[in-house]
């Protein structure tokens, strides 16, 4: 990558320093994030106006992850060769398309199609903003990138919540809301520097590359059940878990639903950030455990009919959920030479999101034949079975298998 910081030709002339250019795409990687996490709070509306089955809100929520997963794997280098304020600018269109989309969505096929536009543009956006960051404050923006996503799912489930639960047009405003942050945000963008110089193999990047290395087969299959395990119940919470409180305890407020869910990712935030610092071994021998106790604890309130203990269980669970997500990449990463990493990066992502959304919508088709409690009883078993093989399999190996 070649960059272009000092490159005058190309600036605007009233340029953003680099800690400003930093917040900036900090800020705009977050209000994509709650972009994304926003219809979740919805679902309940949507299953009222439009007479949606869970396997039908599973599958919206499957659009939105499978389509941000295909842009992560084909346009999520074009900033490399386009330059990072076009490629955010396109994302940031996409994303301001795909709110008028649901603002006007009247049925299950148009729901679906907002959210294929969401998650293509979230794809894009994931990609180049998470680029950008380290371009300008390569010190923090591991960190950065690790819980912008955090805290813009908590601020999406959390405010749409209380927007849909207290505000009028509950349907319209959280989309209005985002759709000017949005537009507010592609302003920005004439201010912001550029840091790459646009060079030739656009198409070329377009095909999509997954490869493990050899050294890294390991690690990959030491911690893919906690992978699977974490990023299947953060799939779970984002397409069941709102239509699950409303069975399991009769709370109907979308702003209950929000606060659950928006507890995952908060309590996932905090953990990476107080992690930091910790080895990746050390992450996931506590991790792992703090995400089974909190399943089982969540599962307790689902049985007792208690949201406070389902809440308590979630804020459990999601501390195990961010350790598990910083405590895998952190063990896998540093298998990969420089010019492996986009490949195996590449591979541990796709890995995450089917987990994120297949088993989610599984669950969604049998649901209605077993009941939402009882499927979601047998999901979080699953979920825990994987973490507890994963945490022996660690245990089992005598070796450090990352550097802290």
């Amino acid at each position: 990558m070649t960059t272009c910081i000092e490159c005058s030709a190309s600036q605007p002339r009233a340029a953003l320093s680099r800690r400003a250019t930093t917040l900036t795409a900090a800020i705009t990687a977050i209000t994509f994030a709650a972009s994304g996490a926003a219809p979740t709070t919805l679902y309940h509306h949507y299953q009222e106006a439009f007479g949606l089955t869970p396997f039908v809100l599973t599958i919206i929520f499957g659009a939105y992850v499978l389509s941000l997963l295909g842009a992560l794997l084909t346009i999520g280098s074009l900033s490399d060769y386009i330059g990072r304020r076009p490629a955010v600018l396109a994302a940031l269109a996409l994303n301001v398309v795909s709110m008028i989309m649901f603002i006007v969505a009247d049925s299950a096929a148009a729901l679906i199609a907002a959210r294929a536009v969401q998650g293509f543009a979230t794809g894009l956006a994931t990609a180049t903003l998470g680029a950008a960051i380290m371009d300008n404050d390569k010190s923090r923006g591991p960190i950065l990138n690790s819980i912008t996503a955090f805290i813009g799912l908590t601020a999406g489930s959390l405010g749409g919540g209380v927007l849909v639960t207290y505000g009028p047009d509950p349907q319209q405003l959280v989309y209005a809301v985002l759709l000017v942050l949005s537009a507010a945000e592609a302003l920005l963008l004439w201010f912001m520097p550029e840091t790459v110089t646009p060079k030739a193999g656009v198409l070329a990047s377009l095909q999509p590359h997954v490869s493990i290395p050899a050294r890294a087969q390991r690690a990959l299959m030491q911690v893919t059940p906690v992978t699977i395990a974490s990023w299947a119940l953060g799939g779970f919470y984002f397409s069941l878990m709102p239509s699950l409180i409303r069975v399991a305890t009769g709370v109907t407020a979308p702003v209950v639903g929000g606060l659950v869910v928006s507890a995952l990712t908060f309590s996932g935030a905090m953990a990476v950030l107080a992690l930091r610092n910790t080895s990746a071994r050390s992450i996931l021998s506590g991790g792992i455990p703090a995400l089974v106790a909190g399943v089982a604890i969540t599962l307790l309130g689902v049985k007792t009919q208690h949201v406070s203990l389902m809440l308590a269980g979630t804020i459990v669970a999601g501390l195990g959920f961010g350790a598990a997500f910083s405590g895998s990449m952190r063990t896998v990463m540093p298998h990969a030479e420089a010019h492996e990493r986009a490949g195996l990066l590449s591979a541990f992502y796709v890995e995450g999101y089917l987990s994120f959304s297949l088993p989610a919508i599984l669950t969604g088709l049998i649901a209605p034949i077993s009941g939402l409690p009882l499927a979601a009883e047998v999901y979080g078993g699953v979920v825990i079975v994987l973490a507890i093989v994963s945490l022996l399999a660690m245990l089992r190996s005598g070796q450090q298998t990352t550097v802290g």
